[in-house]
């Protein structure tokens, strides 16, 4: 018995000495974004609408607008990039046919970049 257990702590040593570790994170496959196009994204400002939606009516960046002078911003914003980003901020007391009418008036103008927040 005790050449058996000789042999099986010989052939453990010769294993634990010839393997060879595998580095897995040499083999992974990432795919990293190139440092020119982080600086052009950082020199890009992002561009934000605020519309906000009260019971009264509606202002866009805080200036108090109609729903005819609304829509025509929307779509004067809109020609100009319609990549932006509308942040429409609803009151609690508003109506849900107002958020409904601003995001009609969005998609009328092709503004698709949209986030709604429910303000008190």
């Amino acid at each position: 018995m005790t050449p058996m257990i000789d042999v099986v702590f010989q052939l453990l040593i010769y294993f634990l000495v010839t393997i060879r570790p595998v580095d897995v994170f040499a083999h992974l496959e990432v795919s990293r974004p190139s440092p020119e196009a982080r600086r052009e994204e950082m020199t890009i400002p992002p561009k934000l609408m605020r519309v906000n939606i009260f019971k009264e009516g509606f202002t866009l960046n805080d200036r108090p607008v109609t729903a005819s002078e609304l829509e025509r911003l929307l779509i004067r914003m809109a020609e100009l990039d319609k990549k932006q980003t509308v942040l429409i901020m609803v009151s609690v007391a508003s109506e849900h046919a107002q958020l409904i009418q601003v995001l009609d008036l969005c998609a009328k103008a092709g503004l698709t970049n949209l986030s709604v927040v429910s303000t008190n």
